[in-house]
């Protein structure tokens, strides 16, 4: 672990930072899911093509974002059936 982030650009934290901080915005994601995921995706895709992360790492933030909007549309599902 320690060792991984040695080899890790200091770029590459700050910008996954970033992009987890989006992620992690319940209250943006809850309030409008689909805009927020096209954030999350947009965002993702920017740091790709940057060549701050790579193929795997685009791979792993787009699945979180689509799981991010999955919880979103369930959350407000489940809301509606209160």
């Amino acid at each position: 672990m320690i060792q991984e982030q040695i080899e890790t650009p200091i770029g590459k934290v700050a910008a996954l930072a970033k992009w987890n901080d989006l992620l992690s915005d319940e209250a943006a994601l809850l309030a409008a899911p689909g805009t927020h995921h096209k954030a999350l995706l947009d965002q993702a895709h920017h740091l790709h093509r940057a060549h701050v992360i790579d193929g795997d790492d685009l791979s792993d933030l787009l699945e979180q974002a689509d799981g991010a909007l999955a919880y979103a549309i369930e959350s407000l599902i489940n809301h509606l059936d209160e």
